[in-house]
């Protein structure tokens, strides 16, 4: 089962970009998350805080996974794509529900998430099974910071 999440539905076994792979899966769930809730009519509010009690118990959830496939696979192995889908919900959260958006978040966490700038890196290279999750966390936070001031500036 641990296998199973840490490789998000088994999208980390990709041959090709698997950290892609679960990204894209990530945007697709989330988008099918907020559709169902929009067509729930549940209010702006609600929908974000439900996403947010989301994204906290997928990441706490994807810790516990990576840290029991770590026993059989290494540290941060290309299979665990848990922490992209945890980022790019990061990068999702809070946006009008336009399937366009959906696919700008995609694209700005996967710049932040290959090129790993303003410490993402260093967090990258630190040891442990939190610092598998947590450099995708901030490469979505600052993919959330852009995708903002973006709908903010009315560029997108």
């Amino acid at each position: 089962m641990y296998k199973i999440i840490a490789s998000g539905l088994g999208t980390g076994f990709s041959r090709f970009a698997p950290g892609t792979m679960g990204s894209i899966l990530g945007i697709l769930v989330f988008y099918a998350f907020h559709l169902l809730m929009n067509r729930l009519n549940l209010d702006v509010l609600t929908i974000n805080l439900t996403s947010l009690i989301a994204i906290i118990f997928v990441l706490l959830l994807g810790v516990y996974a990576i840290k029991k496939v770590h026993k059989y696979w290494e540290h941060d192995s290309g299979q665990i794509v848990i922490d992209e889908i945890v980022g790019v919900w990061i990068t999702a959260l809070a946006m009008p529900f336009k399937w366009q958006y959906y696919l700008y978040a995609l694209t700005v966490f996967r710049f932040f998430d290959i090129a790993k700038p303003l410490f993402i890196r260093k967090v990258d290279d630190m040891a442990g099974d939190w610092s598998v999750m947590l450099d995708d966390v901030l490469a979505g936070v600052y993919g959330l910071i852009v995708m903002q001031l973006l709908l903010f500036t009315n560029v997108i």
